[in-house]
């Protein structure tokens, strides 16, 4: 499907993006893979992951210093030279992350963690507090470095950037990205493209 340039879709486009799969954009060597929730419908339509206007993740990730300048969701596969990467706990589309269950977020969190052994990513951001504590049964988890990790991928969480997490503003959003770009350069060392 071809989407025109500045057109969004109409409501039945939206609708029929439901269950659709937005693919990986992964590769070894990953400093970070940051890990979606699920895509919406927009970003499903779209092709693209945090595609939807109003998505904090593109901007947060330029404010924090991951990427040189704001990339648009179009450009998601230029995020592999900067060695980062992009996947989601659970794969379907859905119009918000409320309809996912805990069963379908739990069975997500085990597919991630065999994702995650494959490719060996150095960090995992998942970007959901509420969902990695359903996905990875970790109640009293919280935003920040988590406690073990999976095999030599350290795991970190981070906030929803979606607008509708009102808790944390732009600029907390870019301040706690910041924060896992300097754990992730004092343990790699800067990223050199």
């Amino acid at each position: 499907m071809t989407k025109k340039k500045g057109r969004g879709p109409s409501r039945d486009e939206l609708l029929q993006a439901a269950d659709r799969r937005v693919e990986p954009v992964v590769a070894p060597g990953l400093r970070v893979l940051f890990c979606g929730i699920n895509p919406g419908l927009y970003t499903a339509w779209a092709g693209h992951h945090f595609a939807r206007p109003g998505n904090r993740f593109w901007p947060a990730l330029h404010r924090s210093g991951f990427t040189p300048r704001l990339l648009d969701p179009s450009e998601q596969d230029r995020l592999l030279a900067l060695g980062l990467g992009i996947t989601n706990v659970v794969d379907r589309a859905s119009a918000t992350a409320a309809e996912l269950s805990e069963a379908e977020l739990a069975v997500g969190g085990q597919q991630l963690v065999t994702f995650v052994r494959r490719w060996r990513p150095a960090y995992l951001a998942v970007l959901g507090v509420t969902a990695y504590r359903a996905a990875f049964d970790q109640p009293k988890a919280v935003v920040g470095p988590q406690p073990g990790g999976l095999g030599d991928t350290a795991v970190w969480v981070l906030p929803n950037p979606s607008g509708l997490n009102a808790h944390w503003t732009p600029t907390g959003l870019a301040e706690v990205f910041a924060e896992l770009r300097a754990e992730v350069d004092r343990r790699l060392g800067p990223h050199r493209s």
